[in-house]
């Protein structure tokens, strides 16, 4: 049976519990599962705002936001959807119940141990999946991780968590990526490598340019921009290229689009293979930009 076993709210700064669900259960692999949770939760900051990692037959998902974190442990066939919209549900109700003033000034662990009669009412409503159908908006929180999904925090992850592998803990120091990327390809190192080419020669063409209308009134200054234009489309398409981003593909190919704009602006100051060149190079990191994925295999979002 898919269900919430236990959530629990902490404060992100030091990993103070603030408050957590009453629990029973006595299952010795779910015993282990939380104290994964327990390791989570001193070493939010150090992971993405959203993530989710695969415990055995259990699932752990947290997300955090303002300096608290809110973690859960579900069944590892419960809905990653319904699971993510437990906890916006229970940050929504955190922070308008609570002020960061209050929240920062807690000394002792469990402050707000109140909370847990929430915690406990909204449980029981998502062990009901039925009875969500009118009270959630499933689709919104669908398309949010669609558009932004969870990092699967990996076996390395977990061991960094218990603290074996302080090498791999420190990867996420700092701001923490929403996706990491698959490692780049000779293709696609190639193709940044010819599209900051290309926008350096933009960036040239540009300069001389400006040199020419400071001499001759007469040149057309859209000129100098449709250069600068191609220069920052060539340079944003290695951006990409190196970063995960919200509708990746669909940006480089807007890059990709002004690139053609701009040589096709410049036809009378290019002969055509010059042309061809920075055509063929931006479609070349548009295919590259596509072809390198996030890592890990995405979860399934359906209900």
């Amino acid at each position: 049976m898919s269900m919430v076993l236990f959530a629990s709210v902490v404060r992100v700064a030091d990993g103070l519990p603030l408050s957590a669900s009453t629990d029973c259960e006595q299952e010795k692999d779910l015993q282990e599962t939380k104290r994964h949770l327990k390791g989570l939760s001193k070493k939010l900051n150090q992971f993405p705002d959203r993530c989710t990692l695969k415990s055995g037959p259990y699932n752990v998902n947290f997300i955090y936001s303002l300096g608290v974190g809110y973690l859960m442990v579900c069944t590892g066939n419960y809905p990653n959807v319904l699971a993510f919209c437990f906890l916006d549900e229970l940050q929504k109700e955190f922070i308008i119940t609570y002020d960061s003033k209050r929240i920062s000034s807690a000394v002792r662990p469990y402050s707000f141990i109140e909370f847990d009669t929430f915690i406990q009412k909204t449980k029981q409503r998502y062990n009901s999946p039925r009875s969500l159908s009118t009270k959630i908006n499933l689709a919104d929180m669908q398309t949010e991780i669609k558009l932004r999904p969870p990092y699967q925090l990996s076996p390395e992850d977990l061991q960094a968590i218990n603290g074996f592998s302080v090498r791999a803990a420190s990867k996420y120091k700092g701001i923490a990526p929403t996706q990491m990327l698959e490692p780049a390809t000779l293709p696609g190192i190639v193709s940044c490598v010819l599209s900051v080419l290309c926008g350096g020669l933009n960036l040239l063409r540009g300069v001389h340019a400006i040199e020419s209308i400071l001499q001759n009134d007469d040149e057309d200054f859209n000129y100098v921009i449709a250069f600068f234009l191609g220069t920052a489309a060539c340079l944003y398409q290695c951006y990409l290229f190196a970063y995960f981003s919200i509708w990746r593909n669909s940006k480089s190919f807007l890059a990709f689009a002004l690139i053609c704009l701009s040589n096709m602006y410049l036809y009378e100051l290019r002969n055509i293979w010059q042309i061809l060149f920075h055509v063929a190079v931006g479609a070349f990191m548009t295919l590259q930009i596509r072809l390198r994925q996030p890592l890990g295999k995405a979860p399934d979002y359906n209900v």
